[in-house]
Parts: C-alpha cells; sequence; structure tokens
C-alpha cells in the first residue's frame, strides 16, 4: 500500500488501511517520519469532527468494563468508537499491559468498535505524540468519539487531559475514606467524577462516596466558569446509569460550544502539542549531533562520579552544541 491507498482507505473506514496508517506513525525509523507527516497532512481535513474523551480511575475501578459497557451503549446508537490506551511501559521490565482487547473482548468484536493499546517505550511523551495522531487517523476513519484511557497514575492523567475535550474520573465507593484515594491535581483537571459499581449493597457506600465528592468539588476553582464538575454513579456491570453519562456529556459538548470554549481548547491544545513536539525534536537533534555525542558519555560519568555539577556539564554540553 502507498500513502495514497493507506489514505483512500482510511477514509473509507478500512481497517487494514487504518492500522497501517497507525503502524507507520508509531515508526521510530526515520525514513517513516516523513510519510507519515505526509498522511497526516493529507487527512487533516477529515479530522476533528469527534467527541474526545478521556478517561482514568483508581485501581480496581472498572475502567475496563466501565468503557466496555459506555462503548456498546454508543454503538447501539449508531456511532463509530475508536479506544485508545495510554499505557506508560514498565520502566523495570520494558513490559506493557497491553490487555484491552482481552479484557473487552465483547467491544473488540464490534464491527462498530477499534480498540488500539500504545505503549510508551521510553518516555510517557512518545506515547502522547503517538495516541494524538491515531486520534486524528480514527476521525478520518469516521470514528465519531474517541475514548483515550490511561493506566497510568499521576502525570499521565495530565497528558491526557491535555488531548481531549473531556476528562472523566472513574472512583470507587466503599474503599475507606474516599478522598485519600485522589490526588487534588487530579480531581482539579476533571470534568466529571463517576463513581463506578452502585449496585446492590454497595448503592448507600456509592451514594455517600457521592455527596463527599460533591462536597470536595466546591472547594476547588472549577476550570470553566460555564461548567459545574457533576458527580454522578453507575454500574457499569449492570450497564445501569450509562445513557445519563453519556446525556452529560452531550450537554458539556453543547454548553461549551454556545461559549466557544469548545474549539477554543482544541485551539490552545494544538499550539501546546507544537511545542511539545518541538521540545522533543530538539531534544532528539542535540543529543544525535555530531559534536555533542563524543562529549556526552564523559559528562555524564563526571556527574556521576561527583566530578562536575549536573549544571557546569548542561553549560558544556550546550556550548559544544551551539560551535557550528
Amino acid at each position: 500500500m502507498n500513502l495514497d491507498q493507506i489514505a483512500t482507505g482510511i477514509r473509507n473506514g478500512q481497517l487494514r488501511a487504518l492500522a497501517k496508517g497507525i503502524t507507520l506513525i508509531e515508526s521510530r525509523k526515520a525514513e517513516h517520519l516523513q510519510n507519515a507527516s505526509t498522511l497526516l497532512e493529507t487527512l487533516l481535513p477529515e479530522t476533528g469532527n469527534s467527541l474526545r474523551i478521556g478517561i482514568s480511575g483508581v485501581p480496581g475501578a472498572g475502567k475496563s468494563t466501565f468503557i466496555e459497557a459506555f462503548g456498546q451503549h454508543l454503538t447501539a446508537q449508531g456511532h463509530k468508537v475508536a479506544v485508545l490506551a495510554v499505557d506508560p511501559s514498565s520502566q523495570l521490565s520494558g513490559g506493557s499491559i497491553l490487555g484491552d482487547k482481552t479484557r473487552m473482548e465483547d467491544l473488540a468484536r464490534d464491527a462498530n468498535a477499534f480498540i488500539r493499546p500504545s505503549p510508551a517505550g521510553e518516555s510517557l511523551g512518545g506515547v502522547a505524540r503517538k495516541t494524538r495522531e491515531t486520534m486524528l487517523l480514527c476521525e478520518a476513519a469516521g470514528y465519531d468519539v474517541i475514548i483515550v484511557e490511561t493506566v497510568g497514575v499521576g502525570q499521565s492523567e495530565t497528558t491526557v487531559a491535555s488531548m481531549v475535550d473531556f476528562f472523566l474520573l472513574l472512583q470507587l465507593s466503599g474503599a475507606g475514606d474516599e478522598l485519600q484515594g485522589i490526588k487534588k491535581g487530579v480531581m482539579e483537571i476533571a470534568d466529571a467524577i463517576v463513581i463506578n459499581k452502585a449496585d446492590g449493597d454497595n448503592i448507600p457506600r456509592a451514594n455517600l462516596a457521592k455527596q463527599q465528592y460533591i462536597n470536595a468539588l466546591h472547594i476547588l476553582r472549577p476550570r470553566s466558569s460555564h461548567w459545574t464538575v457533576p458527580v454522578h454513579t453507575c454500574s457499569a456491570l449492570h450497564h445501569q446509569g450509562i445513557d445519563e453519562i453519556w446525556n452529560m456529556l452531550l450537554d458539556y459538548r453543547s454548553t461549551m460550544q454556545e461559549v466557544s470554549e469548545f474549539n477554543e481548547k482544541r485551539r490552545q491544545q494544538a499550539r501546546e502539542w507544537m511545542w511539545a513536539l518541538l521540545h522533543d525534536d530538539l531534544k532528539e537533534l542535540f543529543i544525535h549531533d555530531k559534536n555533542v555525542q563524543p562529549l556526552l558519555p564523559q559528562l555524564e560519568q563526571a556527574v556521576l562520579d561527583g566530578i562536575t555539577t549536573p549544571s557546569a556539564a548542561s553549560r558544556r554540553l550546550l556550548e559544544r552544541f551551539r560551535r557550528h
């Protein structure tokens, strides 16, 4: 398949072409970078027509069950859903959790759903870059709801929030003090909080947790003066409360579009993305510079041995870089 065939196939919603396009984007080979960039430029007019939703949550909150139930609810209404997993690889073993298709078996078999895990490899920035570009290809292929799931904690939430329209935080009830299990920083970036597993004997605890989160949110400054962060309960296992969450998302989109915040947020995200890519590319350029490369291991060892300071080593490397 050449680039034109891949682009045409993606526009026609062909999974094989979409998979080839994503593989091209994920490739780190120098000869593939230009082709990936050309493909994205070609398809750019067909992008931007989806609702981009980020989903995160504490371990055990039932993210996979929720995403599967949510995705099935949407495909039943005629939507095309793409699930992209931001999956930071283990820094110790180099492995990553790529079990999304086994964890969402029913959704994986749905003709109107597409699930793609993305291992981070060396950096979270790397996976964010590929996930953003994969999102554009999925939009060009006709997927009108993109779900970006993060399985990490901390920085990965902030990264995902910077590439989606809506960030949903999935929580559990009955796990001790609810507010101990969540960082203030993560709550500050949430556009909604959903307490999952609100079924059977757990319903009273879920309602109590809901009230605790509502009280906690009053303390935080809202991200937008036009949107009050709601707290919902649901049971993904029994498909209860899923329709209310989708209606809430539609309400968010229409509210933000009315006050022109929806497109403005995307514009700002695009600008931030440009700067993030520039920083990444400059770092690559610097590390592989022919003047810097011979000196880099020597100075790194000198810092390790305590012979020189990190700041002095950094200055020397920059001076070497500036010489040409």
